[in-house]
């Protein structure tokens, strides 16, 4: 049973004062982050960059209104946080800003009305409850969070509020009672800008996200929204398990298992490789947009049908597989929208979905193929590093004019990208320490990171390779190509995996023991005994 966590550091802050209609910056020494990770490389440029996210992410946790303790916001011209996002962003900062990415989740509960219904976002301006807008389940970061850091009192908060949010979408997004989620506006997809809702209202009437607008089509069936009940449904189970709730857990599991087994017989298309939204006349919306990645984000999809999907379109360099992976729309889409606008979910590849890629890309085994997406994000970041929300799938340049600088996603994809192509990441079982000494952030690089154990994990890139430590003491030496070495917690070596395009010829010594000699293909995991 996980233990109350002590709460104590960025939470104690003094931060107690009410907000109702006044935005706060949360103080300079909350922004500091004790025992944060550390990244040092010789390589100028991309410490420059790397920098400069960082402070993009400081300057954007920030006091909203009603809730009086600092959340991380989208930044940029998105001055608040939304919940298709930010509890997400705030669990890939939590490194850094522990309290930040606790608050990040506990605002959507502190604002939650008494029917269920969470917020879709709380602005500035506004707290919106116009559209459902989601897209990473809250009840799936808000789970990751609470078994990382041992936080019963979010645990119990999440389960119960990502609950009633269930209950809430049962009730009003389910009336053509297919079980499937459905969609009544743009907002509730967040696609701004996409022919996917082309011709159809941004938000619901009156703000009211349990009606739709009074037109023929209304309301959609939509893959992505049911995935994310699914993802949802899948963690509330683990939330149940975790809090000795065994039968609520088999009914979670049971109801994840049957809107699975919907989105699959409903909404795919198997001669297009594509799932689509289903029109309330029973006309699939035929646009291949970034759809596939949010159903396959919520692992929806098994690998035989992932494979297909890789092939046919996330992998295909026609469709979404461009020099800058991965496009909001098919590149060979007929509805992409050229020239590229602010804002676009049209074709744009978005900061947002690059951001979100590790949650399916290394579930499917592609974690070779992802090395070049995350070079040439990085690459892109380095070229303009104010930190804006999307680029040019084919040229790599960012958008400009409207779409202002230090969004909060792109900055996450740097931080984000950085520790996986030559720092190490923590699993929920496992530390996953990724080594490339020929990558250009890894000149001379230093990186430090806490782990959930307490104890701190060290990199240090010589000329041959890198030396791994753990609590001060050494976990590894890995030379030559590059290679992902996968420990438990206490730094015990489990498994090899091949994460270069090419193969690797990689030398490893496990402590003082001697050398072994590996030829890694890419994705390819050897077990070490």
């Amino acid at each position: 049973m996980i233990q109350r966590r002590e709460f104590i550091g960025g939470g104690a802050l003094a931060l107690t004062a009410a907000v109702t209609g006044k935005v706060r910056v949360a103080s300079a020494e909350a922004r500091a982050g004790e025992g944060a990770p550390t990244f040092s490389t010789a390589n100028a440029r991309w410490q420059a960059a790397y920098d400069r996210a960082l402070a993009v992410l400081a300057g954007n946790v920030q006091i909203m209104p009603y809730v009086s303790a600092p959340v991380l916001i989208e930044g940029s011209v998105y001055r608040g946080i939304w919940q298709e996002c930010g509890p997400h962003e705030a669990l890939l900062y939590r490194k850094f800003r522990s309290d930040v990415a606790r608050n990040s989740h506990l605002t959507f509960f502190d604002l939650q009305r008494a029917d269920g219904q969470l917020p879709a976002n709380n602005k500035e301006t506004e707290t919106s409850f116009g559209q459902i807008q989601m897209v990473v389940p809250i009840a799936a970061t808000a789970w990751e969070l609470a078994r990382a850091t041992g936080d019963s009192e979010l645990l119990e908060r999440a389960y119960r509020g990502c609950s009633a949010w269930d209950g809430w979408l049962r009730t009003y997004r389910n009336t053509r009672g297919t079980g499937l989620v459905e969609g009544f506006c743009t907002y509730d997809t967040g696609h701004d800008n996409s022919p996917r809702w082309a011709g159809l209202p941004n938000q619901c009437p009156n703000k009211d996200a349990r009606r739709h607008h009074p037109i023929a089509s209304l309301p959609r069936l939509c893959p992505d929204l049911s995935a994310t009940v699914y993802g949802a449904r899948v963690a509330l189970a683990a939330m149940a398990s975790a809090l000795g709730r065994t039968a609520d857990a088999d009914r979670w599991a049971e109801s994840a298992a049957a809107i699975r087994r919907s989105i699959l017989d409903t909404l795919y298309v198997p001669e297009d490789a594509a799932f689509y939204d289903l029109d309330a006349q029973g006309s699939f919306v035929r646009v291949r947009g970034d759809v596939l990645t949010r159903v396959c984000g919520e692992h929806v999809v098994d690998q035989a049908l992932f494979d297909t999907l890789w092939a046919r379109q996330l992998g295909n360099p026609k469709a979404f597989w461009t020099p800058y992976p991965l496009p909001s729309i098919a590149a060979d889409d007929p509805l992409f929208v050229r020239p590229i606008p602010a804002n676009s979910w049209g074709g744009a590849s978005q900061a947002l979905t690059a951001m979100r890629a590790p949650r399916w890309i290394e579930h499917y085994g592609r974690t070779a193929e992802f090395t070049a997406m995350m070079d040439r994000w990085c690459e892109a970041i380095q070229a303009d590093p104010a930190m804006r929300q999307q680029i040019d799938p084919e040229s790599g340049a960012f958008t400009k004019g409207a779409d202002q600088p230090n969004y909060s996603p792109a900055a996450l994809v740097m931080i984000d990208y950085t520790w996986r192509l030559v720092g190490l990441t923590e699993e929920a079982e496992t530390l996953h320490w990724n080594v490339r000494p020929a990558h250009p952030a890894a000149r001379s690089a230093r990186l430090t990171m806490g782990t959930d154990a307490g104890s701190t994990a060290a990199m240090a890139y010589g000329a041959r390779g890198a030396a791994l430590q753990l609590a001060g003491k050494p976990v590894a030496t890995v030379e030559g190509g590059a290679a992902r070495l996968i420990t438990d917690k206490a730094g015990r070596a489990q498994a090899l995996l091949g994460i270069d395009p090419s193969v690797q010829q990689v030398r490893l010594r496990i402590g003082s023991a001697p050398f072994r000699r590996f030829t890694l293909a890419p994705n390819q995991r050897i077990t070490l005994t």
